[in-house]
C-alpha cells in the first residue's frame, strides 16, 4: 500500500476513519471483482482519492456503499465499502500507474528485475495491467490514453534533463496524468463545473507525488547510481520545499472553488494530511515511533547524558551513566561482537513472508515487523500512535472552523 497521504487512523476519528477505510476497502475489491485477485496489489493510499474525491462531491447516494465479508486485513470483520464509479475510477487509474512504474523498474534493472527471466515475467505483468486500466477506465468513460501518453513521455524528458533544467519540466507528465483523474471524477458526480479546479488540484498533486518522492529516494538513489530528477538538474532541497509549499497553498485554494456535497473527508487528506507528508518527506515531522509516550523524555534524557538512551539504564548526570561506556561495561561486553545485518530475502520466499505478513495483518496493525523481501524494519500502517491534533495550521485554511475535519473537540 504506497502513496504520499497516508493518515494515521487515530486522527481521522471514528466517522472518517470509517468513511476512509471503506475507500480503501472499496478500491482493494474494485480491483478484485473487475480485473482477477492478483490486482489487488496495485491497491495504494493516493488512488483512494479518486474514490473520496467522486463521494464527496456526489454524496452518499443509494447503492454507494455495500457490506463486504470478513477479511483478514481487518481482523476477519465485515465492513461497510464503498463501490460504483469512483473505485472503479480509481481502480483502472491505479492499475495504469503501477504498470507504468513496474515497467520503470525493468528499464532500470533493480534488484531481482535485472535477471531476464524475472524481467520478462514483469513485462507481462505490466502489460496486463495497462490493458486492464484501459477497459476499466472506459468502462467508466475515462480515456487511460491521457495516462499512457504521460507514461511514454517521462524516459523522453528524463534523457534530455540536465543541469539547470527546470525541475517542473521532468514532473509535468505526472501532473498531466493526475489532472486528468482528478477532473473526471466531476463528470463522475455530475458536477461539471468542478472539473477545472480540481484538474488544478490533480496538477499540484501530481508535482508534489513526483518531488517527494524524489526527496526520499535521492540517497538511495545516489547509492546505487539510479537517476533522481533532484540529482540530474541539480535542484536544491530549499527550492523543492518552495515549490512543495507553493503546490499545498494552490491544492487548498483549488478545493475551495469546487462545490461539495461533504467535503470533510477530501479536505482533511488534500489540505492537512497532505501537509504532513510534505513535513514529513523533508524531516520536519517525527514519525509515529517519535510520539509515543516517553519516547520525547528518552531523548531529551539521551541528550543530558551525553550518549544514547538505554532502557533499564538510570540516566543520570556524570560519565558512569553515557553510552559510550567503558570496555567491560555489562550493557557492551567487549567479547561480543555487534550482530551482522541478515541478507534479503529471495523473490518466492518474500512472496510466503508478504503473505504471511498480510493474512495475520501485521502490515496493518503491528507496531513493528519485518519487511518481506529487504528484512528491514517497517511500522503497522493502521497501529496506534500519538500524534499532533490535525488542527494546528487550520487558521487559514478556508474551513468553517475546525469542525470541518478535526475528530478532537477542543483544539
Amino acid at each position: 500500500m504506497f502513496g504520499i497521504v497516508r493518515p494515521c487512523s487515530h486522527r481521522l476519528g471514528g466517522g472518517l476513519k470509517a468513511q476512509w477505510m471503506a475507500h480503501l476497502c472499496g478500491l482493494c475489491l474494485a480491483l478484485r471483482r473487475d480485473h482477477g485477485q492478483f490486482a489487488r496489489i496495485v491497491t495504494n493510499y493516493d488512488g483512494l482519492l479518486i474514490s473520496v474525491l467522486t463521494e464527496a462531491q456526489a454524496g452518499v447516494v443509494s447503492g454507494a456503499r455495500r457490506t463486504a465479508g470478513p477479511c483478514a486485513l481487518r481482523g476477519m470483520r465485515t465492513a461497510s465499502v464503498a463501490q460504483g464509479e469512483g473505485a472503479r475510477l480509481a481502480a483502472a487509474v491505479s492499475l495504469v500507474l503501477a504498470s507504468a512504474k513496474v515497467r520503470d523498474h525493468v528499464a532500470d534493472r533493480d534488484g531481482l528485475l535485472a535477471r531476464r527471466p524475472l524481467a520478462a515475467a514483469a513485462r507481462r505483468v505490466a502489460a496486463g495491467w495497462g490493458r486492464a486500466g484501459a477497459r476499466g477506465g472506459s468502462a467508466v468513460g475515462f480515456d487511460t490514453d491521457v495516462l499512457v501518453d504521460a507514461v511514454d513521455r517521462q524516459p523522453g524528458l528524463e534523457a534530455l534533463a540536465g543541469p539547470g533544467t527546470p525541475i517542473l519540466t521532468v514532473t509535468e507528465p505526472t501532473e498531466t496524468a493526475t489532472a486528468a483523474a482528478f477532473a473526471h471524477t466531476a463528470v463522475l458526480a455530475g458536477r461539471p463545473a468542478n472539473a477545472e479546479p480540481l484538474a488544478e488540484a490533480g496538477r499540484l498533486f501530481g508535482r508534489l507525488a513526483h518531488l517527494l518522492d524524489a526527496v526520499e529516494d535521492r540517497h538511495a538513489d545516489a547509492a546505487s547510481g539510479a537517476w533522481n530528477p533532484l540529482t540530474a538538474t541539480g535542484t536544491s532541497l530549499a527550492e523543492v520545499r518552495r515549490l512543495a509549499d507553493d503546490a499545498l497553498h494552490g491544492i487548498r485554494l483549488a478545493l475551495r472553488e469546487a462545490e461539495f456535497t461533504d467535503g470533510k473527508l477530501a479536505h482533511l487528506l488534500l489540505v492537512h494530511e497532505l501537509r504532513r507528508s510534505v513535513d514529513r518527506a523533508f524531516g520536519a515531522l517525527p514519525s509515529c515511533a517519535e510520539h509515543r509516550p516517553g519516547a520525547a523524555d528518552q531523548r531529551e534524557v539521551a541528550h543530558e547524558s551525553g550518549g544514547a538512551y538505554l532502557p533499564g539504564v538510570a540516566h543520570e548526570s556524570g560519565p558512569a551513566y553515557r553510552a559510550q561506556a567503558a570496555p567491560g561495561h555489562p550493557l557492551f561486553p567487549p567479547s561480543v561482537p555487534a550482530p551482522k545485518p541478515r541478507p534479503p530475502r529471495g523473490f518466492l520466499p518474500g512472496c510466503g513472508m508478504f503473505l504471511l505478513l498480510c493474512c495475520s495483518c501485521q502490515m496493518c496493525c503491528a507496531g513493528e515487523y519485518e519487511g518481506p523481501w529487504s528484512r528491514q524494519k517497517r511500522e503497522g500502517c493502521c497501529r496506534d500512535c500519538d500524534c499532533d491534533c490535525p488542527c494546528d495550521g487550520c487558521d487559514g485554511c478556508g474551513c468553517d472552523g475546525c469542525d470541518c475535519c478535526c475528530p478532537c473537540d477542543g483544539c
